[in-house]
């Protein structure tokens, strides 16, 4: 299965853990935290935020992550996150992809909280629906 993972830089070690243990399942997962290494958006960005919004490597990064909110089999909301990572939960939604939410203290999503297909406090019961899909969802 194809996954990308929505989330904040706040939830960075999250993010690399959960993508690890998908892809030791066999899943192909799109890692923003990955992509954005690669496109010089790190821990020694070349400019400031504001400046590296506009560059070639940020259209980039903002192709990856909208293809990968609206092109996957399934995308995973790691909470909480900011703004970024509600936007691409809407663009997935409008685009028919399945959302899962993983639960954390701080998770503010209101009423939006309907575009997701289910809401997990703990992501061993999110794996267990990944990587068993017969078992019956939540």
């Amino acid at each position: 299965m194809k996954i990308y993972i929505a989330s904040s830089w706040k939830n960075q070690h999250a993010v690399e853990m959960l993508t690890m243990l998908l892809r030791q399942k066999g899943h192909e997962v799109l890692s923003f935290v990955e992509n954005n290494y690669g496109e010089g958006h790190s821990a020694k960005k070349p400019m400031d935020f504001e400046q590296w919004v506009w560059t070639d490597a940020a259209q980039r990064s903002f192709e990856y992550d909208t293809d990968g909110a609206t092109k996957s089999d399934l995308v995973i909301y790691i909470s909480p996150s900011g703004k970024d990572a509600a936007a691409e939960i809407g663009a997935a939604w409008a685009s028919g992809v399945p959302i899962y939410g993983l639960y954390a203290k701080g998770e503010d999503f209101g009423l939006m909280r309907r575009m997701f297909t289910n809401w997990f406090e703990h992501y061993t019961d999110l794996l267990e629906i990944i990587n068993n899909p017969q078992t019956s969802e939540r």
